[in-house]
Protein backbone atom coordinates (compact mmCIF):
# COMPACT_ATOMS: atom_id res chain seq x y z
CA UNK A 1 0.00 0.00 0.00
CA UNK A 2 2.73 2.33 1.53
CA UNK A 3 4.68 1.35 -2.15
CA UNK A 4 1.54 2.17 -3.85
CA UNK A 5 0.76 5.58 -2.40
CA UNK A 6 4.12 6.58 -3.42
CA UNK A 7 4.07 6.05 -7.01
CA UNK A 8 0.64 8.04 -7.02
CA UNK A 9 2.64 10.77 -5.25
CA UNK A 10 5.60 10.58 -7.85
CA UNK A 11 3.15 10.76 -10.74
CA UNK A 12 1.50 13.35 -9.40
CA UNK A 13 4.35 15.21 -8.99
CA UNK A 14 5.85 14.87 -12.47
CA UNK A 15 2.44 15.19 -13.88
CA UNK A 16 2.52 18.88 -11.89
CA UNK A 17 6.31 19.65 -13.08
CA UNK A 18 5.20 19.13 -16.57
CA UNK A 19 2.11 21.27 -16.17
CA UNK A 20 4.25 24.20 -14.67
CA UNK A 21 6.56 23.80 -18.17
CA UNK A 22 3.42 25.37 -19.87
CA UNK A 23 2.92 28.80 -20.16
CA UNK A 24 -0.54 29.19 -18.30
CA UNK A 25 -2.39 32.09 -17.66
CA UNK A 26 -3.17 33.32 -13.93
CA UNK A 27 -5.81 36.39 -13.95
CA UNK A 28 -4.13 38.72 -15.98
CA UNK A 29 -0.30 37.34 -15.69
CA UNK A 30 1.41 34.64 -17.67
CA UNK A 31 3.06 31.83 -15.73
CA UNK A 32 5.42 29.50 -16.75
CA UNK A 33 7.50 27.12 -14.46
CA UNK A 34 5.72 28.24 -11.75
CA UNK A 35 6.86 32.14 -11.87
CA UNK A 36 5.62 34.83 -13.44
CA UNK A 37 6.51 35.00 -17.81
CA UNK A 38 6.89 38.43 -19.19
CA UNK A 39 9.31 38.59 -21.87
CA UNK A 40 10.61 41.20 -24.75
CA UNK A 41 10.57 38.51 -27.79
CA UNK A 42 10.79 38.71 -31.50
CA UNK A 43 8.77 38.01 -34.48
CA UNK A 44 10.63 35.71 -36.35
CA UNK A 45 7.95 34.46 -39.09
CA UNK A 46 10.32 32.73 -41.33
CA UNK A 47 11.99 30.47 -38.80
CA UNK A 48 9.95 27.57 -40.26
CA UNK A 49 11.30 27.82 -43.56
CA UNK A 50 15.15 27.90 -42.45
CA UNK A 51 14.22 25.11 -40.64
CA UNK A 52 13.49 23.40 -43.33
CA UNK A 53 16.28 20.81 -45.12
CA UNK A 54 16.10 23.01 -48.31
CA UNK A 55 16.57 26.21 -46.18
CA UNK A 56 19.45 27.45 -43.86
CA UNK A 57 19.66 25.51 -40.56
CA UNK A 58 23.16 26.23 -39.99
CA UNK A 59 21.89 30.20 -40.09
CA UNK A 60 18.69 28.86 -37.94
CA UNK A 61 20.96 27.60 -34.75
CA UNK A 62 23.33 30.81 -35.40
CA UNK A 63 20.41 33.14 -34.87
CA UNK A 64 18.45 30.78 -32.09
CA UNK A 65 21.90 31.22 -30.57
CA UNK A 66 22.54 34.94 -30.83
CA UNK A 67 18.53 35.40 -29.78
CA UNK A 68 18.80 33.23 -26.85
CA UNK A 69 21.98 35.62 -25.91
CA UNK A 70 19.89 38.49 -25.35
CA UNK A 71 17.14 36.65 -23.18
CA UNK A 72 14.82 36.94 -26.89
CA UNK A 73 13.57 33.53 -26.40
CA UNK A 74 9.64 34.03 -27.16
CA UNK A 75 9.28 33.86 -30.90
CA UNK A 76 6.16 34.34 -33.16
CA UNK A 77 6.35 32.45 -35.72
CA UNK A 78 4.24 31.45 -39.02
CA UNK A 79 3.14 27.87 -39.19
CA UNK A 80 3.16 28.27 -43.30
CA UNK A 81 2.78 29.67 -46.34
CA UNK A 82 -0.39 29.51 -49.23
CA UNK A 83 -0.33 29.30 -53.14
CA UNK A 84 3.05 30.47 -53.45
CA UNK A 85 2.40 31.52 -57.15
CA UNK A 86 2.32 35.15 -56.70
CA UNK A 87 5.81 37.73 -57.13
CA UNK A 88 5.90 39.81 -53.44
CA UNK A 89 4.79 36.64 -51.64
CA UNK A 90 6.34 33.75 -49.97
CA UNK A 91 7.26 31.76 -52.37
CA UNK A 92 7.92 28.52 -50.10
CA UNK A 93 4.17 27.09 -49.48
CA UNK A 94 3.64 25.01 -46.94
CA UNK A 95 0.62 24.58 -48.86
CA UNK A 96 1.18 24.64 -52.60
CA UNK A 97 -2.47 23.54 -53.26
CA UNK A 98 -5.24 23.48 -50.45
CA UNK A 99 -5.01 20.26 -48.60
CA UNK A 100 -2.03 19.19 -49.97
CA UNK A 101 1.60 19.46 -47.96
CA UNK A 102 5.13 20.47 -48.64
CA UNK A 103 6.69 17.41 -46.45
CA UNK A 104 10.17 19.26 -46.39
CA UNK A 105 8.30 22.57 -44.63
CA UNK A 106 6.33 20.17 -42.02
CA UNK A 107 9.84 19.07 -40.79
CA UNK A 108 11.16 22.63 -40.84
CA UNK A 109 8.37 23.55 -38.31
CA UNK A 110 9.58 20.22 -36.50
CA UNK A 111 13.09 21.05 -36.49
CA UNK A 112 12.26 24.60 -35.56
CA UNK A 113 10.40 23.52 -32.45
CA UNK A 114 12.84 21.03 -31.42
CA UNK A 115 15.97 23.44 -31.51
CA UNK A 116 13.85 25.92 -29.24
CA UNK A 117 13.10 23.36 -27.15
CA UNK A 118 16.81 22.64 -26.47
CA UNK A 119 16.87 26.34 -26.04
CA UNK A 120 14.33 26.68 -23.51
CA UNK A 121 12.35 29.40 -25.83
CA UNK A 122 8.95 29.40 -26.45
CA UNK A 123 6.87 30.09 -29.59
CA UNK A 124 3.12 31.43 -30.75
CA UNK A 125 2.51 29.85 -34.20
CA UNK A 126 0.25 31.54 -36.44
CA UNK A 127 -2.07 29.48 -38.05
CA UNK A 128 -3.32 31.66 -41.39
CA UNK A 129 -2.64 35.30 -42.38
CA UNK A 130 -5.06 38.29 -43.34
CA UNK A 131 -2.83 39.68 -46.22
CA UNK A 132 -1.74 38.62 -49.22
CA UNK A 133 1.93 38.14 -48.25
CA UNK A 134 1.52 34.83 -47.54
CA UNK A 135 -1.56 33.92 -48.93
CA UNK A 136 -3.88 32.78 -46.24
CA UNK A 137 -7.35 33.58 -45.92
CA UNK A 138 -7.01 35.24 -50.09
CA UNK A 139 -5.59 32.05 -51.15
CA UNK A 140 -8.18 29.69 -49.71
CA UNK A 141 -10.96 32.42 -51.68
CA UNK A 142 -9.52 31.89 -55.38
CA UNK A 143 -8.89 27.99 -54.51
CA UNK A 144 -12.67 28.36 -53.85
CA UNK A 145 -13.71 30.09 -56.69
CA UNK A 146 -14.05 33.45 -55.71
CA UNK A 147 -11.42 34.99 -58.81
CA UNK A 148 -7.76 35.83 -58.62
CA UNK A 149 -6.50 37.44 -55.68
CA UNK A 150 -6.55 41.31 -56.50
CA UNK A 151 -3.13 41.65 -54.75
CA UNK A 152 -2.15 45.16 -54.59
CA UNK A 153 1.79 44.40 -54.97
CA UNK A 154 1.16 43.63 -58.54
CA UNK A 155 -1.20 46.34 -60.16
CA UNK A 156 -2.31 49.75 -59.00
CA UNK A 157 -5.53 48.66 -60.15
CA UNK A 158 -6.08 46.40 -57.15
CA UNK A 159 -6.07 48.94 -54.01
CA UNK A 160 -6.13 47.64 -50.88
CA UNK A 161 -9.82 48.77 -50.10
CA UNK A 162 -10.46 45.89 -53.36
CA UNK A 163 -8.00 43.80 -51.65
CA UNK A 164 -9.82 44.12 -48.28
CA UNK A 165 -13.33 43.51 -49.39
CA UNK A 166 -12.34 40.42 -51.42
CA UNK A 167 -10.85 39.38 -47.63
CA UNK A 168 -13.92 40.15 -45.89
CA UNK A 169 -15.98 37.44 -48.32
CA UNK A 170 -14.00 34.70 -46.22
CA UNK A 171 -15.95 35.10 -43.07
CA UNK A 172 -18.88 33.97 -45.18
CA UNK A 173 -17.17 31.32 -47.51
CA UNK A 174 -17.94 27.96 -45.96
CA UNK A 175 -15.55 25.84 -48.05
CA UNK A 176 -12.65 28.41 -47.23
CA UNK A 177 -13.91 27.97 -43.85
CA UNK A 178 -13.70 24.45 -43.59
CA UNK A 179 -10.40 23.88 -45.76
CA UNK A 180 -9.02 25.99 -43.09
CA UNK A 181 -10.54 23.77 -39.83
CA UNK A 182 -9.18 20.94 -41.74
CA UNK A 183 -5.62 22.91 -42.18
CA UNK A 184 -5.79 23.61 -38.02
CA UNK A 185 -6.66 19.90 -37.42
CA UNK A 186 -4.40 18.39 -39.09
CA UNK A 187 -1.17 21.23 -37.87
CA UNK A 188 -2.56 20.52 -34.35
CA UNK A 189 -2.89 17.01 -34.64
CA UNK A 190 0.99 16.73 -35.64
CA UNK A 191 3.76 14.84 -34.20
CA UNK A 192 6.95 16.15 -34.27
CA UNK A 193 9.04 14.06 -36.37
CA UNK A 194 12.79 14.75 -34.34
CA UNK A 195 11.05 14.99 -30.76
CA UNK A 196 8.62 12.33 -31.01
CA UNK A 197 6.18 14.67 -28.95
CA UNK A 198 2.53 15.46 -30.17
CA UNK A 199 2.31 19.25 -30.98
CA UNK A 200 -0.57 19.12 -28.16
CA UNK A 201 1.76 18.13 -25.47
CA UNK A 202 5.31 20.05 -26.36
CA UNK A 203 5.66 22.89 -24.07
CA UNK A 204 7.57 25.09 -26.30
CA UNK A 205 4.25 25.63 -27.95
CA UNK A 206 2.92 28.77 -25.89
CA UNK A 207 -0.16 29.35 -27.86
CA UNK A 208 -1.98 28.62 -31.04
CA UNK A 209 -2.86 31.90 -32.84
CA UNK A 210 -6.34 32.02 -35.14
CA UNK A 211 -4.51 34.35 -37.83
CA UNK A 212 -1.77 36.85 -38.37
CA UNK A 213 -3.81 40.32 -37.75
CA UNK A 214 -7.27 39.34 -38.55
CA UNK A 215 -9.85 42.18 -39.41
CA UNK A 216 -13.21 42.49 -39.05
CA UNK A 217 -13.48 44.92 -42.30
CA UNK A 218 -16.73 46.59 -41.95
CA UNK A 219 -19.55 47.26 -39.10
CA UNK A 220 -21.86 44.80 -41.35
CA UNK A 221 -19.01 42.02 -41.44
CA UNK A 222 -19.31 41.84 -37.51
CA UNK A 223 -21.52 39.17 -36.96
CA UNK A 224 -19.97 37.02 -39.85
CA UNK A 225 -16.20 37.98 -38.25
CA UNK A 226 -17.36 37.11 -34.52
CA UNK A 227 -19.33 33.71 -35.43
CA UNK A 228 -15.98 32.56 -37.79
CA UNK A 229 -13.63 33.77 -34.93
CA UNK A 230 -15.34 31.90 -31.52
CA UNK A 231 -15.63 28.72 -33.89
CA UNK A 232 -11.90 28.30 -34.97
CA UNK A 233 -11.23 29.37 -30.98
CA UNK A 234 -13.33 26.85 -30.21
CA UNK A 235 -12.20 23.75 -32.34
CA UNK A 236 -8.82 24.77 -30.99
CA UNK A 237 -9.53 24.63 -27.49
CA UNK A 238 -11.52 21.26 -28.20
CA UNK A 239 -8.16 19.93 -29.95
CA UNK A 240 -5.63 20.94 -27.47
CA UNK A 241 -6.17 21.74 -23.15
CA UNK A 242 -2.38 22.74 -22.67
CA UNK A 243 -1.80 25.30 -24.92
CA UNK A 244 -3.20 29.00 -24.79
CA UNK A 245 -5.08 30.81 -27.83
CA UNK A 246 -5.02 34.25 -29.11
CA UNK A 247 -6.07 36.03 -31.63
CA UNK A 248 -3.42 37.76 -33.64
CA UNK A 249 -5.47 41.08 -33.82
CA UNK A 250 -4.23 44.36 -34.13
CA UNK A 251 -6.39 45.81 -31.65
CA UNK A 252 -8.90 48.59 -32.76
CA UNK A 253 -7.13 48.85 -35.66
CA UNK A 254 -8.25 45.82 -36.64
CA UNK A 255 -11.96 46.22 -35.30
CA UNK A 256 -13.20 49.28 -37.65
CA UNK A 257 -11.29 52.06 -35.20
CA UNK A 258 -13.63 51.09 -32.82
CA UNK A 259 -12.45 49.80 -28.89
CA UNK A 260 -15.78 48.64 -28.53
CA UNK A 261 -15.91 46.57 -31.51
CA UNK A 262 -12.67 44.80 -30.53
CA UNK A 263 -14.28 44.42 -26.86
CA UNK A 264 -16.92 42.87 -28.46
CA UNK A 265 -15.30 39.88 -30.69
CA UNK A 266 -12.80 39.32 -28.25
CA UNK A 267 -15.44 38.22 -25.56
CA UNK A 268 -14.77 34.32 -25.60
CA UNK A 269 -13.24 33.21 -22.67
CA UNK A 270 -11.37 30.45 -24.56
CA UNK A 271 -9.67 33.71 -25.88
CA UNK A 272 -6.74 33.64 -23.35
CA UNK A 273 -5.34 36.51 -23.62
CA UNK A 274 -5.25 39.79 -26.18
CA UNK A 275 -2.81 41.24 -28.69
CA UNK A 276 -2.38 44.32 -30.29
CA UNK A 277 -0.04 45.74 -32.87
CA UNK A 278 1.52 49.09 -33.09
CA UNK A 279 2.71 50.97 -37.18
CA UNK A 280 3.19 54.20 -37.09
CA UNK A 281 4.49 54.97 -40.57
CA UNK A 282 1.41 53.28 -41.93
CA UNK A 283 -1.18 55.06 -39.72
CA UNK A 284 0.39 58.13 -40.69
CA UNK A 285 1.60 58.84 -37.48
CA UNK A 286 5.64 58.41 -38.82
CA UNK A 287 7.24 60.13 -41.25
CA UNK A 288 11.01 59.27 -42.01
CA UNK A 289 11.70 61.85 -43.86
CA UNK A 290 10.52 64.26 -41.41
CA UNK A 291 11.29 61.80 -38.52
CA UNK A 292 11.92 64.94 -36.15
CA UNK A 293 8.95 66.81 -37.08
CA UNK A 294 6.59 63.65 -36.42
CA UNK A 295 7.97 61.72 -33.72
CA UNK A 296 6.58 63.10 -30.85
CA UNK A 297 3.25 62.53 -32.30
CA UNK A 298 4.60 59.24 -32.68
CA UNK A 299 5.10 58.62 -29.37
CA UNK A 300 1.64 60.10 -27.82
CA UNK A 301 -0.20 58.32 -29.79
CA UNK A 302 1.97 55.09 -29.40
CA UNK A 303 1.12 55.61 -25.17
CA UNK A 304 -2.65 56.17 -25.98
CA UNK A 305 -3.01 53.07 -27.77
CA UNK A 306 -1.27 51.40 -25.55
CA UNK A 307 -3.35 52.23 -22.49
CA UNK A 308 -6.76 52.09 -24.04
CA UNK A 309 -5.61 48.71 -24.89
CA UNK A 310 -4.46 48.04 -21.29
CA UNK A 311 -7.15 49.18 -19.96
CA UNK A 312 -9.50 47.02 -22.06
CA UNK A 313 -7.55 44.20 -21.00
CA UNK A 314 -8.01 44.90 -17.59
CA UNK A 315 -11.64 45.12 -17.62
CA UNK A 316 -11.75 41.63 -19.23
CA UNK A 317 -9.55 40.44 -16.72
CA UNK A 318 -6.83 38.60 -18.87
CA UNK A 319 -3.31 39.67 -20.07
CA UNK A 320 -2.41 41.34 -23.43
CA UNK A 321 0.68 41.31 -25.78
CA UNK A 322 1.99 43.75 -27.85
CA UNK A 323 3.26 41.11 -30.49
CA UNK A 324 4.01 43.93 -33.77
CA UNK A 325 5.42 46.93 -33.56
CA UNK A 326 8.23 48.68 -35.80
CA UNK A 327 9.71 51.14 -36.67
CA UNK A 328 12.02 52.21 -40.27
CA UNK A 329 15.56 53.41 -39.69
CA UNK A 330 15.95 57.63 -40.90
CA UNK A 331 15.18 58.03 -44.73
CA UNK A 332 13.92 54.29 -44.43
CA UNK A 333 17.28 53.14 -45.41
CA UNK A 334 17.57 49.23 -45.42
CA UNK A 335 21.01 48.63 -44.47
CA UNK A 336 22.05 48.55 -40.49
CA UNK A 337 24.74 50.69 -41.31
CA UNK A 338 22.02 53.85 -41.60
CA UNK A 339 21.30 55.95 -38.34
CA UNK A 340 18.36 54.12 -36.22
CA UNK A 341 17.90 56.77 -33.17
CA UNK A 342 14.61 57.31 -33.58
CA UNK A 343 14.06 53.73 -34.03
CA UNK A 344 15.40 53.08 -30.42
CA UNK A 345 13.73 55.87 -28.78
CA UNK A 346 10.24 54.45 -30.05
CA UNK A 347 11.52 51.05 -28.89
CA UNK A 348 12.70 52.27 -25.54
CA UNK A 349 9.41 53.15 -25.09
CA UNK A 350 7.54 49.71 -25.02
CA UNK A 351 10.49 48.43 -22.79
CA UNK A 352 10.13 51.05 -20.14
CA UNK A 353 6.29 50.94 -20.53
CA UNK A 354 6.64 46.83 -20.20
CA UNK A 355 9.13 47.38 -17.24
CA UNK A 356 6.50 49.41 -15.76
CA UNK A 357 3.56 47.08 -15.84
CA UNK A 358 5.55 44.71 -14.52
CA UNK A 359 6.14 46.40 -11.22
CA UNK A 360 2.46 47.58 -11.12
CA UNK A 361 0.98 44.56 -11.70
CA UNK A 362 -0.77 45.60 -15.25
CA UNK A 363 -1.80 43.45 -17.51
CA UNK A 364 0.73 44.10 -20.49
CA UNK A 365 2.58 41.09 -20.16
CA UNK A 366 4.95 40.83 -23.22
CA UNK A 367 5.92 42.43 -26.92
CA UNK A 368 7.40 40.95 -29.64
CA UNK A 369 9.59 43.55 -32.11
CA UNK A 370 8.83 43.04 -35.98
CA UNK A 371 11.03 41.42 -36.34
CA UNK A 372 14.59 39.77 -35.65
CA UNK A 373 16.54 39.31 -39.17
CA UNK A 374 19.44 37.72 -38.12
CA UNK A 375 21.73 37.95 -40.77
CA UNK A 376 19.87 38.26 -43.66
CA UNK A 377 20.37 41.67 -46.39
CA UNK A 378 18.44 43.35 -49.04
CA UNK A 379 20.45 42.29 -52.21
CA UNK A 380 19.58 45.22 -54.22
CA UNK A 381 18.86 49.17 -53.19
CA UNK A 382 15.17 48.63 -53.44
CA UNK A 383 14.78 45.89 -51.37
CA UNK A 384 12.85 43.88 -53.33
CA UNK A 385 13.26 40.17 -52.67
CA UNK A 386 13.61 37.67 -55.19
CA UNK A 387 13.77 33.49 -55.13
CA UNK A 388 17.07 32.63 -53.32
CA UNK A 389 17.28 35.93 -51.41
CA UNK A 390 17.70 35.28 -47.75
CA UNK A 391 15.15 36.00 -45.69
CA UNK A 392 14.86 38.79 -43.45
CA UNK A 393 11.90 40.16 -40.96
CA UNK A 394 10.36 41.83 -43.63
CA UNK A 395 8.17 39.63 -45.57
CA UNK A 396 8.58 39.88 -49.76
CA UNK A 397 5.81 42.64 -50.41
CA UNK A 398 8.52 45.15 -48.09
CA UNK A 399 11.61 46.34 -49.03
CA UNK A 400 14.08 43.79 -47.18
CA UNK A 401 15.32 45.53 -44.27
CA UNK A 402 12.45 48.38 -43.58
CA UNK A 403 11.44 47.35 -40.28
CA UNK A 404 14.50 44.23 -39.41
CA UNK A 405 16.58 44.07 -36.69
CA UNK A 406 19.71 42.64 -37.74
CA UNK A 407 22.21 40.63 -35.89
CA UNK A 408 24.71 43.56 -36.31
CA UNK A 409 22.03 45.79 -34.59
CA UNK A 410 24.07 45.79 -31.07
CA UNK A 411 23.11 48.80 -29.44
CA UNK A 412 19.36 47.49 -29.85
CA UNK A 413 20.00 44.45 -28.75
CA UNK A 414 22.16 45.01 -25.86
CA UNK A 415 19.46 47.08 -24.45
CA UNK A 416 16.86 43.97 -24.89
CA UNK A 417 19.05 41.98 -23.09
CA UNK A 418 19.33 44.53 -20.27
CA UNK A 419 15.56 44.76 -20.17
CA UNK A 420 15.26 40.97 -20.62
CA UNK A 421 17.36 40.24 -17.54
CA UNK A 422 14.92 42.56 -15.36
CA UNK A 423 11.98 40.79 -16.27
CA UNK A 424 14.06 37.62 -14.95
CA UNK A 425 14.81 36.33 -19.08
Amino acid sequence: MRKSITLLLLAFAIQLTNAQQFVAVKGTEFVKDGKDYSYIGANYWYGALLGAKSGDRPRLLRELDEMKKYGITNLRVMVGADGGNYDFTVREPLQPSQGKYNEDLLAGLDFLLSEMGKRKMTAVLYLTNNWEWSGGMSQYLEWNGKGPIPNPNLSPANTWDKFMSYVAQFHSCEPCKEALEKHIRFIIGRTNGYTKKKYTDDPTIMAWQVANEPRVFTPENETAFTDWLNKTVDLIDSLDKNHLICTGSEGRMGANGDLATYVRTHANPKIDYLTMHIWPKNWSWYNAEEADATMPATLKNTTSYIEEHVAAAKKMGRPIVIEEFGLPREHEGLSANNPDNHRRAFYSLFFETLKRSKLENVPLRGINFWGFGGEGAAKNEQGKWTIGDPYTADPPQEPQGLNTVFGSDSQLLESIKTYNEALGN
